[in-house]
């Protein structure tokens, strides 16, 4: 996604909170035990102690993947990001727990075609992180060197978190909440991180 098209931004973030909305109706009649026949994935309750244990993992994640940049001496290759790019993000956080955590498991085939299911849909996850690739002028290009690839394996570190947080015994319900509290604190740090070192560039 890039930043270059505020309005586009503006749309996805609409529809984030749109269908963040539904997921919560769901969410809210599995709670009242009146669940929906056809609920979206995920949409059950999960405990607080769950939702911390995803959280501060998540922020151990943020914090090797931020030393290790520094001890390689990558961060002055970080990109900017913009406060509407900032935004989109943490709904972004939402939209990609419901389709990859959600959506993208092999359930109820035994806990090998599960975990490989997991390994798989990371891969796919991390590559969909334009890291090591870029869309611009019309064609693909591809990018090399220590950073987008160190970059891209922290992307794959995390979906293994956010899966794992998913299948963990302390969610027995199966919830995504415990994910989408790794991931939202995960994306919260990287916006926190770069205003820091000076890698947020104006509002849009």
């Amino acid at each position: 996604m890039g930043q270059d098209n505020p309005w586009l931004l503006v749309g996805m973030i609409l529809a984030g909170v749109i269908v963040a909305k539904w997921w919560r109706d769901d969410y809210l009649a599995a709670r009242q035990g009146t669940p929906h026949p056809r609920p979206f994935p995920g949409a059950t309750p999960a405990n607080t102690g769950a939702m911390l244990v995803a959280a501060a993992g998540a922020l151990m994640l943020l914090a090797l993947e931020t030393g290790g940049e520094l001890a390689l001496g990558l961060t002055a290759q970080q990109s900017q990001m913009t406060g509407l790019f900032g935004l989109y993000t943490l709904v972004a956080a939402f939209l990609e727990e419901l389709i990859f955590r959600g959506y993208l498991v092999v359930e109820n085939r035994g806990r090998g075609p599960l975990l490989a299911g997991i390994v798989g849909a990371s891969f796919g996850f991390a590559l969909l992180h334009p890291f090591l690739w870029e869309w611009r002028g019309g064609a693909l290009h591809l990018h090399g060197g220590a950073k987008p690839w160190f970059s891209t394996a922290a992307v794959f570190a995390g979906s293994l978190w956010f899966y794992a947080v998913r299948f963990f015994p302390q969610n027995p319900t199966r919830s995504l909440l415990p994910c989408v509290a790794a991931h939202l604190t995960k994306n919260l740090g990287v916006i926190v991180i770069k205003s820091v070192q000076g890698f947020v560039a104006g509002w849009w």
